[in-house]
Order: C-alpha cells, then structure tokens, then sequence
C-alpha cells in the first residue's frame, strides 16, 4: 500500500518536470549540454564513477560481482524484511512470487527517483550551482553553498510542485519513510524475540511472555534507530551507508546460506566461523577505507568489502567444514538442496494458477522487461 502512495506522490513530480525541460529528449540535451560530465552520467553502465577503481576491469568485477552479486543477490535473498514475507506464504509457489512480484515495482523506482534528480540538476538554481563548483571546484566549494545531491527531490518539490500536490508528495515521503521503518522494525523483533530469545535466552515460555518481548523489542529498535542515524550523517548519502551496512551483515549471509544449501558437507561451526570472518573482513576493508589506506570514491569501497566478506567467508567455511564433523544426512532434508526430494520443493497445484501467478513465466517477463528497459535508456 505505501508503494502505491509513493508513487501516486512523487510520479506528478517527474511528470511536470520533464514538461518543465521539454520531455525526456529535451532532458537529455540539457543535461548533456551542461559541460559538466553531464553525457557520462546519461549512460545506464555508471562504470568508474561508481566504483572509484580507475582500471575499467577492476570496476566491471566491483559492480557485476560486488554489487550485481553478491549485495543484490544478498538482498533479495537473505534480508529478513524480505523473507519474512516469503515465510509467511502458503505455499511454496507464493513464497517464490514474492521477490519476483517486488522486482516490478523495483524496475520503476529510477522514474519517480532518478530522472527527478536529473530534472534537478538543470533546473533547480541552487542545484546547478552546487553541481557546477562540485564538478570544477571540489566538493569542499560546494558544500560553501548550503545544498548537497541529498537536498535535489526536496529542491525539485518546492519548486515545481503547487500547494495541493506538495502536500501530497510530502505524505509520500512519510509513506516512504514509514513502510521501511516498520518493515525493518518488525523484522527485528521477529528475530530477537523467537530465534534469539526463545532459542538461546528464555525457553518453554507462554506466547504471550513472547509478546510481551517482542514489544519490548520494537521499543528498543525504535530508540536504536534513532542513534543510527547519527552514524548514517557521517556518510555522503544514505546509499553510501546502506551499501556499506549490507556489505558488513548480508554478504556473509548470502555466502554462508549458499554454501549451505548446496553443499552437503558445510557444518555448524563452518558457518558461525565463515560468518564472523566475513564480517570482520568487511569491517577491515571500511576502516582501510576510512583511514585512506585504500581510496576508493564513491561505492567501490562498499562493493569490495562485500566482495571479500563473500569470499573470506566461502574459503572459511570450506576449510573448516573439512576439519569438522558433518550434520547426519537425514538431518539435511529441507536444509540442503541435494538430500531435500524434488516433490518438496514443487507445488501440485502450480500448473493449474494462470501465468500470472506462476514464477517462471512471471520471472522471465521481469527479465525480458529489464532487457527492454536497459535497451531503452542505454
């Protein structure tokens, strides 16, 4: 539901500005024109500009492995906001559907999003000042003028948008803020409270002692977030912090949870050790980032740090599972995609749903879909 608010308030902010520039061709030739970089930034392949490595092989191996792979892949896969729905489907052709039925709307964020901030850049005054000194001047110049890229959607707003409609986008805002506070809220306290405290802490408890956790839970995620967000200020952008999160926390877990399901002879103690050492790879990568040991502007140092927690963490689990104890087969089942039979990961019924609710169909349409659509604004 927020989804449709968002887009119902920001799709007249894109609408009215790229009438404001003449459409999507007079778009592209204001921006193009600018002298600033502006034909590089049109192109769908970002390449050096957004991994900072100055070896176009090293970038390619940065966005397809780091970011196409491993926190992409991370993302839909092993973050529990995500899962959680999967988990709470009824069968197991709803549960596929589930990242599939996302991808959709993920396809449209670039145009109540990006070609905003695009519009923003040749229209907005203040942003075409703060672009032209960050381009030939440095950032330290820009920042003399009081906006950053962070302010371009709120610029763009105040400046195109009529009271009715202002009002309308802002409460998409909120609607934006709140379904990914409450998504992750709520994925929190799923965690803590059953696979953490019931599990480890407290066990053979009421539901409702569990409940009574849960809320607590919630309360102290709420104040955690709140702190958060003094770390997310020392970033550029709330991106550079997202990336750098998902590298420290996902990229691990998508490597453990691959291994694992593949791969028979991966133990208990492989994972928890490959999981650790993944992360602490990440977070050795971000403090060499920090300190300059390593530069790399932009997201590269995000995308490395991924790449290495997905790597350090195979390697670990590999080694160790060799010198440990593997799990009794007959254990495996549901677990490790070899021992689990075929009919459990089959629904009966699927041949039976229309193709709109079939994954293979509704996934290859999603592809054929992005293939248009990277064909398009290439």
């Amino acid at each position: 539901l927020q989804f449709f608010v968002i887009v119902a308030a920001l799709l007249p902010l894109t609408l009215i500005g790229l009438h404001r520039v003449g459409g999507w061709s007079g778009l592209k030739e204001r921006v193009s024109g600018d002298g600033m970089l502006g034909e590089e930034q049109l192109h769908t392949w970002p390449g050096e500009q957004l991994s900072g490595f100055d070896n176009p092989v090293l970038s390619v191996i940065g966005i397809v492995f780091g970011l196409g792979f491993v926190l992409s892949f991370g993302y839909w896969t092993t973050n529990f906001v995500e899962v959680q729905r999967a988990m709470a489907s009824k069968d197991i052709t709803a549960a596929r559907m589930t990242p599939i039925i996302g991808a959709f709307p993920k396809m449209f964020i670039p145009f109540i999003v990006i070609i905003p901030g695009m519009i923003c850049a040749v229209l907005v005054n203040e942003m075409v000042d703060f672009k032209r000194l960050y381009n030939t001047e440095g950032e330290a110049a820009a920042a003399a003028t009081g906006v950053s890229y962070n302010d371009a959607i709120l610029l763009l707003m105040r400046d195109v948008l009529p009271n009715g409609l202002l009002g309308l986008a802002i409460a998409g805002l909120l609607a934006a803020f709140m379904a990914g506070m409450a998504a992750n809220v709520s994925a929190f306290n799923t965690v803590f409270s059953y696979d953490i405290w019931q599990q480890y802490a407290v066990k053979d408890k009421p539901d409702q002692y569990y409940l009574t956790v849960g809320r607590i839970a919630t309360v102290a995620a709420c104040i955690i977030a709140i702190f958060t967000a003094l770390i997310a200020a020392n970033f550029s952008n709330l991106m550079d912090y997202l990336q750098t999160l998902f590298g420290f926390f996902n990229a691990p877990l998508f490597a453990t949870f691959i291994l694992g399901m593949f791969w028979k002879r991966a133990t208990p103690t492989a994972a928890w050790l490959g999981l650790l050492s993944g992360t602490g790879s990440a977070i050795v990568i971000f403090v060499l980032s920090q300190t300059g040991v390593i530069n790399l502007p932009g997201q590269g140092a995000a995308f490395l740090a991924a790449s290495t927690a997905f790597v350090v963490d195979i390697v670990v689990m590999v080694v160790v599972s060799l010198m440990t104890a593997p799990r009794p087969v007959h254990e495996l089942r549901g677990l490790v995609y070899s021992e689990t039979p075929k009919a459990d990961l089959v629904d009966e019924n699927e041949s039976q749903l229309p193709i709109f609710r079939r994954p293979v169909p509704m996934a290859l349409f999603g592809l054929v879909l992005v293939i248009i659509l990277n064909v398009i604004f290439a």
